[in-house]
C-alpha cells in the first residue's frame, strides 16, 4: 500500500481492481488535479486460497493471459492506475468470489457468470459485518463513495452492504460502470424514475476523460471482458461521459439522516 495521510478528501471502495478506474476515474483525476487527496480501497484484492481451482477460474485467467501470480498482476496493474489517477491506494486481503471457499466444507461457491450476478452465498453473510469493522477504521475523510450495485455482482453486493453498515447516511453511491450503461440495470436498482435517489453530475473536463481512459486501460488483462479494443474503450467510456454529461454518484434520500 502507499503511505496512507491522516486525511483524505475523498475515499473511493472498490470491490475489485478494475472498479474505481472504471467507475470513477474522471473525477478522482479531476479531484487530484485539483490538489486533493484521493485513496482508492480495493477490498476483494487478496491472493487466492493455494487450493481455489477448477474450471470457471481457469476460463477467466485464459481470458486475462495471465497464467502465474494473476492477482499480484492484476494489484500492479491498479499500482499504475492509481498512479495515472493521482490517488493512493490499500489493497486488502480478502480473496475475490471466484477464489472464495466456503468455510463449512471448503467448496467453491461461485462457479459460473451466473453465481457471480446472483445472490450473495449464504455463508458469506458474516463477510458483511467484518468489512464493515476495516471499513471503520480507514482515516478521516470528507466523502466516502460505494459501488450503487448496478449489474448485481456478489462482491458489489458485499462491500455497498458492509459501507451501508459502517458509514450510514453519510455514503455517497457511484454508478457500477460498464454495467450502468447496459439497458436497464441501473434502474432494476434504483427505480426509473428512481425513488429515494438523488443524483449529482460530476462534469468532466477533455483531461479527467483522458486520465480514466489511461488508467483503465493500465488494467490490461480486464480489457477483453467489456472492449475490443482501445478504439472501442474510448468509444464506449466517452458516450456514456456525454450520456450523463459526466459521472453519476448517488444519494439514498431514504436513508439521510
Amino acid at each position: 500500500m502507499t503511505h496512507l495521510t491522516r486525511f483524505y478528501d475523498a475515499i473511493y471502495l472498490a470491490p475489485h481492481l478494475d472498479d474505481a478506474a472504471l467507475s470513477c476515474g474522471g473525477q478522482i483525476a479531476n479531484r487530484t488535479r485539483a490538489g486533493q487527496r484521493v485513496l482508492i480501497v480495493t477490498v476483494m484484492a487478496g491472493d487466492p486460497p493455494t487450493d481455489a481451482e477448477n474450471d470457471y477460474i481457469r476460463s477467466l485467467h485464459a481470458r486475462w493471459e495471465l497464467e502465474r501470480d494473476v492477482v499480484a498482476q492484476r494489484r500492479a496493474e491498479d499500482i499504475a492506475a492509481c498512479a495515472l489517477l493521482g490517488a493512493d491506494y490499500l489493497h486488502w486481503s480478502i480473496p475475490d468470489c471466484i477464489y472464495r471457499l466456503n468455510p463449512a466444507d471448503g467448496a467453491p461457491m461461485y462457479l459460473s457468470d451466473d453465481d457471480i450476478f446472483g445472490d450473495v452465498h449464504p455463508a458469506e453473510q458474516p463477510l458483511v459485518a467484518a468489512i464493515a469493522r476495516q471499513l471503520a477504521a480507514l482515516p478521516a475523510h470528507g466523502q466516502c463513495y460505494a459501488p450503487l450495485t448496478v449489474g448485481h455482482h456478489v462482491d458489489h453486493l458485499l462491500v455497498a452492504a458492509a459501507a451501508r453498515l459502517a458509514l450510514g447516511a453519510r455514503l455517497l453511491y457511484y454508478e457500477d460502470y460498464p454495467y450502468a450503461q447496459q439497458p436497464g440495470k441501473l434502474a432494476a436498482v434504483i427505480g426509473d424514475p428512481p425513488t429515494g435517489w438523488r443524483p449529482t453530475v460530476v462534469p468532466l473536463t477533455d483531461a479527467d476523460l483522458a486520465a480514466k481512459i489511461e488508467a483503465i486501460l493500465a488494467f490490461r488483462s480486464q480489457l477483453s471482458t467489456f472492449f475490443t479494443d482501445r478504439a472501442d474503450l474510448e468509444r464506449q467510456v466517452k458516450g456514456y461521459a456525454a450520456l450523463v454529461s459526466g459521472e453519476r454518484v448517488w444519494r439514498n434520500m431514504g436513508s439521510a439522516a
